[in-house]
């Protein structure tokens, strides 16, 4: 037998087709509760979109540890032999929710990890770097890569124009424009959590690290016309992929690793270990191995756990903690902020986002909260039973020493911090001819695409900083291509 229609409160509704009506040619009445209710919902199923990060996708999986870090962090989930319950989202920065997902553009890597003691969440990128260092600068960023606002359409020459006045965006837009700027699908792209965090094991000894998230599939890229070509055929082309992996039994794995640097390291290293636009050089500091996570387990309903998902880089459990990186600091305000905008104050208590250990909270009330704080009274200290904070277990915070006077200006200057550093050394030394001729050919293909003068000639200059002879080929292929017909 089928089960029957009801209304959102449980109440059986009489039929599925058919308002209620005077006769059934007369006007509706406004008493047919049930037609309001659903006019009303479907004028609300939609929550604002994400400003950054709007389209993506995402699963459900674990992570095991297979290597014992525990000296160099007492965190739960990083013990050895733990399995630990987590969900990914991965997603494109620029585009919109109906935006096709093989545009270049950097992409997301956001993971919650349900710990012993809370969620932890690693919010990163595919990217080891990011454009800016100072979170002053980041809704510009943004701006520069979103709609012009009076023809709504994306514009090339903004983002370059962004870029050229901010040269340290240099190493950034060499990986974009680069073959990881468009990977082959989400399976096939290394996470990371790009920012510096700060480790601290159980005798109290502090470590800084760095995450690399590498996949188990393979690295693999998509190339501008391929990527061209699926942005026509299949705007979601990589949420279906992830999807049909994991739906016919193919669950992708990765595999994490930290880059581990001596607390005392850091203030003579040889550039700013902070600077989210730098790489810790591997012969540095090498990889060491921490876990896989794997996901198989697709959402029931992508709404619910995809859509309002809400990450964040605050949620950091004991035995990690924060660096004295400026874009990491900004985020730890910015990402619950708009997720009250996005999905409400109470939006910890979501499915997704809803810890799997008890919450003892002294947040109370607003909008669609509906579990209870399990306290005796709402405010502490109290009398009556807490809950009270274990100052003896977690009363030691993850957090290190400064000083020195409130000022607005960049990181002191180090022996090696320059911006077109790093970028330089990308493109002669890691790249290969092919590589190479590929990025000459996206960065050429963009240029094209209504970057004007003065712009223009400010990232021609701009590519040559970063190595004079691959900017004259740019210039070169720039110059023929503006003098063919169109």
């Amino acid at each position: 037998m089928t089960e029957h229609t009801t209304n959102n409160a449980g109440i059986p509704v009489e039929s599925d087709e058919h308002s209620l009506t005077v006769g059934s040619d007369g006007p509706i009445l406004l008493q047919d509760h049930y037609l309001i209710e659903k006019m009303a919902q479907f004028n609300r199923e939609r929550v604002p979109e994400r400003v950054v990060h709007a389209k993506g996708g995402g699963a459900y999986g674990t992570f095991e540890v297979t290597n014992d870090v525990s000296q160099f962090t007492k965190a739960d989930l990083f013990q050895p032999g733990k399995r630990t319950g987590m969900l990914a989202r991965f997603s494109t920065v620029a585009g919109e929710q109906g935006s096709p997902d093989t545009w270049r553009d950097p992409r997301g890597f956001a993971l919650k990890f349900y710990t012993e003691h809370g969620n932890y969440d690693l919010v990163g990128n595919n990217t080891p770097i990011f454009f800016v260092r100072d979170p002053i600068k980041f809704q510009d960023f943004i701006r520069s890569q979103k709609r012009r606002p009076d023809s709504g359409l994306r514009d090339n020459d903004m983002q370059w124009d962004f870029w050229t006045l901010s040269p340290e965006s240099a190493h950034m837009v060499t990986w974009l424009m680069g073959d990881r700027g468009v990977p082959r699908t989400w399976r096939h792209m290394n996470g990371y959590g790009s920012h510096t965090y700060l480790w601290v094991n159980g005798g109290g000894e502090k470590f800084w690290v760095k995450y690399h998230i590498k996949t188990d599939q393979g690295i693999d890229f998509l190339t501008q016309t391929e990527a061209d070509d699926l942005a026509g055929a299949d705007g979601d082309y990589h949420r279906r992929d992830l999807y049909e992996a994991i739906r016919l039994g193919e669950a992708p794995s990765w595999t994490m690793h930290v880059q581990v640097m001596p607390f005392a390291d850091a203030p003579d290293y040889r550039f700013n270990p902070f600077d989210l636009t730098k790489v810790w050089p591997h012969g540095d500091y090498p990889l060491i191995e921490v876990g896989r996570m794997t996901l198989d387990r697709n959402p029931e309903d992508f709404f619910i756990h995809i859509e309002q998902a809400a990450f964040e880089p605050a949620n950091l459990v004991p035995g990690i903690g924060p660096s004295p990186d400026k874009m990491l600091l900004g985020r730890l305000h910015s990402y619950p902020d708009t997720h009250r905008y996005r999905i409400g104050p109470n939006y910890a208590q979501l499915p997704p986002n809803r810890p799997q250990v008890p919450v003892r909270s002294y947040a109370k009330d607003g909008p669609m909260r509906y579990e209870p704080s399990h306290t005796a009274r709402p405010y502490a200290p109290n009398s009556y039973g807490g809950p009270a904070a274990d100052t003896a277990r977690f009363g030691e915070p993850a957090g290190w020493a400064t000083e020195g006077e409130m000022v607005r200006e960049a990181y002191k200057p180090r022996r090696d911090d320059d911006d077109w550093g790093q970028a330089g050394t990308m493109v002669r030394q890691v790249l290969d001819d092919a590589a190479r001729e590929r990025l000459v050919g996206n960065v050429s293909g963009h240029l094209l695409g209504g970057v004007s003068r003065p712009v223009l000639d400010r990232a021609l200059q701009y590519w040559r900083n970063i190595d004079k002879d691959l900017g004259d080929r740019i210039a070169t292929t720039v110059e023929e291509g503006a003098e063919r017909p169109r």
